[in-house]
């Protein structure tokens, strides 16, 4: 039975839809531990209903990344993690931190990449008039938003999206993407060449 602990910072929409998943699927897993970098994320109280372990590592006590990376670190050894899983982590974690869970630490991105890393991503989408828009789930390292990508899922940006509109039809794509791609970690189904990640059943790694 793998362990996973999900990281988030706010409402952690995406850790719901794990969770859900998890659940209704029956993976061989179990949902170990939800830890926010904010006390008051609306994330922590779904765990808690479910009575999953939910703590949070307060971002605003630490003075630099290192001292927070530390803090999570200790907070999260505890429950023995196979996988991290960060979903909507407000975070970017030291290449240290990283290093620690090199191949096991997945995070969703509300882009196509390698296009639009870092944030305002569905702005800058809209502003270079891409047709196409979308979600990547990717392994964490420590070049930010660029580890080797999983699956993605794919959405059409319509004429008079704006920000909100699009962000809104991605996100519904990620709370079916990540879940997926999270269950294909646990099963041990993907293998890491290089940049390259290959399902080894086959399935389909776009959503389209």
């Amino acid at each position: 039975m793998k362990r996973i602990v999900v990281l988030i910072s706010g409402r952690g929409s995406n850790m719901e839809a794990i969770v859900q998943a998890c659940a209704a699927e029956g993976w061989p897993a179990r949902i170990a531990a939800v830890i926010s970098s904010r006390p008051d994320a609306a994330g922590l109280a779904f765990a808690r209903a479910r009575a999953i372990p939910a703590v949070s590592v307060d971002h605003r006590e630490h003075t630099s990344r290192e001292s927070y990376d530390d803090a999570l670190a200790a907070a999260i050894e505890p429950f023995a993690p196979d996988l991290l899983v960060l979903a909507g982590f407000m975070r970017i974690l030291t290449p240290g931190f990283v290093a620690r869970y090199a191949g096991r630490m997945l995070n969703v991105h509300p882009s196509l990449l390698p296009a639009f890393t870092g944030l305002h991503t569905h702005r800058r989408a809209i502003e270079a008039g891409c047709k196409l828009a979308g979600a990547t789930v990717h392994f964490v390292t420590p070049d930010l938003d660029h580890g080797p990508i999983v699956a993605q899922a794919v959405v059409p940006i319509l004429p008079g999206d704006t920000e909100q509109t699009l962000a809104a039809r991605v996100l519904a794509r990620e709370h079916a993407l990540y879940p997926r791609a999270v269950r294909w970690w646990i099963e041990g189904l993907l293998k890491v060449e290089g940049m390259l990640v290959r399902h080894l059943r086959g399935e389909p790694q776009l959503l389209v």
